[in-house]
């Protein structure tokens, strides 16, 4: 095909780079040992390309992807893009009843996944009509393969890696991806290779990237946090040293050895990564900046890092988004810490009130973000789609304000605010109080039902020091928090449980504390 083609197809992004910069290091997979330049990992994508063309994947057929993050995700989802086919990555943390759901609302009739997952894909295997795959691809060691699987790499090893004819492009899909489900059954958000581009344009001009960056991922390839970054890095012709899953010391050897200059990681990684922290052993001379969001990052945890001579930048995103939304620059990390930011550049966001008008400056209300990134709606859902997308502008379901300036701080999630004698009062505010006190390692705030408030605030705490008592996190948050924002108890807990985007799953915790 011709390199010259116009239309958007972002598996040609790949295509591309490999020519522009055929020996820059595009990817190094740290669990595989494995380093590839853009030439080499194009070669790679375009063998799977033909390997799924010959198990006869055709435009707008819907592949899954359920593995963990490695160099066959990577050139998967590169080979399956310039096919002109729909990538389905899986959460394989997942079981068989939850995956089996996606697998048939998705309509997916190729699942690639990993040898790890094998008795789950067994399990679903033997469901037979009850979904649609008709081929099976197992990534892993050689003769480890289930009698109904393929073998990946037989499948792709001695293959000619031309490219595959562009068949789709700008508004055809390119991925559903699917919504964790805190609540309900999880819907698919379809992305386009048009909103996808748009996702990386904003990025790529907003973010501050520079030429000869080192991209460490931590964050897994099923989630947009992770997925929109890795292929930012190919649009930029950047170094993607790539995690299997997060270990916050390795992460710390990995940003001295490979010289890591930029990341993302959830609130969750960075609490992680500073308890870790030894000065005697880490160094992180190249490290500029990390982007945190998933969750509200709390300004204390800035300022950690920020001793430590590391930007943490804010950012607010939704998979409905393609990952951006707003994000604090550099110089502003420090003096706005709290806030997610501004709008990226080729992203609008502004707050309104229930009839739809505008917020005024730090008044309250829901979060709505329009750009030519937003999703084009939910797979199947016509009804949540045109609940989610009015006017041209995508509700998000989160509650903020606006300063004077154009900063958004982010309050909470709509169905998480805890309405208490009349009053709104949002969890996160708590969370970021308590997260304050030293002894504490991570905390989630629910509403418990109240007689006399309706509704008061529980803290949910994970200690660092068994000797933390519940007197103590609540005269810590005495004079920090308004008498109607205070927690009416204490309760601890081991870990707070969490989705894979790092976000707290609050219904959980409601089934764990129903009341006092």
């Amino acid at each position: 095909m011709s390199l010259c083609d116009m239309r958007n197809n972002i598996g040609q992004i790949l295509t591309k780079r490999s020519v522009i910069s055929p020996d820059i290091e595009a990817l190094y997979d740290v669990s595989a040992n494995r380093r590839f330049t853009y030439r080499e990992l194009n070669l790679e994508a375009n063998k799977v390309a033909v390997a799924l063309t010959e198990l006869g994947v055709r435009t707008g057929d819907r592949v899954g992807l359920l593995l963990m993050n490695s160099t066959e995700f990577i050139s998967t989802f590169f080979a399956i893009a310039k096919l002109g086919g729909v990538v389905v990555p899986l959460n394989w943390r997942l079981v068989a009843d939850e995956l089996e759901f996606i697998v048939k609302d998705a309509g997916m009739t190729v699942l690639v996944y990993g040898s790890e997952f094998t008795e789950t894909v067994t399990e679903l295997h033997s469901r037979g009509d009850r979904t649609d795959i008709r081929d099976w691809v197992q990534v892993g060691p050689a003769g480890q393969v289930p009698a109904f699987a393929r073998d990946f790499a037989a499948l792709t090893v001695d293959r000619q890696p031309q490219e595959p004819a562009v068949t789709a492009s700008d508004d055809d899909l390119l991925y559903i991806m699917y919504t964790s489900g805190t609540t309900g059954l999880p819907k698919g958000v379809m992305h386009s290779h048009n909103t996808q581009l748009w996702a990386l344009i904003t990025n790529a001009v907003t973010a501050d990237f520079a030429h000869g960056d080192r991209y460490l991922n931590p964050m897994p390839m099923f989630h947009v946090g992770a997925l929109t970054p890795a292929i930012t890095v190919a649009y930029r012709g950047l170094t993607h040293v790539l995690m299997r899953a997060f270990d916050p010391q390795a992460a710390w050897d990995l940003i001295e050895s490979e010289r890591i200059t930029n990341s993302l990681m959830v609130p969750a990684m960075l609490q992680f990564m500073r308890s870790t922290f030894d000065p005697t052993r880490h160094h992180r001379k190249h490290l500029r900046w990390i982007l945190s969001g998933g969750a509200p990052v709390p300004a204390a945890l800035i300022n950690a890092y920020a001793e430590l001579g590391v930007d943490v930048h804010q950012v607010y995103g939704l998979t409905e988004t393609c990952g951006p939304a707003a994000v604090t620059s550099p110089e502003d990390a420090i003096r706005k810490a709290g806030s997610t930011g501004r709008a990226f550049l080729h992203t609008d966001i502004k707050v309104i009130r229930p009839d739809g008008s505008e917020c005024d400056v730090g008044e309250s209300g829901e979060v709505v973000v329009a750009g030519d990134h937003i999703m084009l709606g939910y797979w199947n859902r016509p009804e949540a789609t045109a609940e989610s997308l009015r006017n041209g502008w995508l509700h998000t379901g989160d509650v903020g304000d606006i300063d004077a300036e154009g900063f958004v701080y982010i309050k909470d999630r709509v169905k998480d605010m805890i309405i208490s004698g009349g009053e709104n009062v949002y969890p996160a505010e708590i969370e970021n109080v308590i997260l304050g006190h030293p002894q504490v390692a991570e905390v989630s705030v629910i509403g418990i039902a109240s007689e006399v408030w309706g509704e008061s605030p529980l803290a949910i705490v994970v200690r660092r020091d068994e000797s933390l008592t519940e007197r103590e996190i609540i005269d810590h948050c005495n004079g920090k928090l308004a008498k109607f924002k205070m927690p009416v108890a204490v309760r601890f807990i081991d870990a707070i449980p969490r989705n894979p985007s790092g976000k707290a799953l609050k219904r959980e915790l409601r089934e764990t504390f129903p009341s006092l």
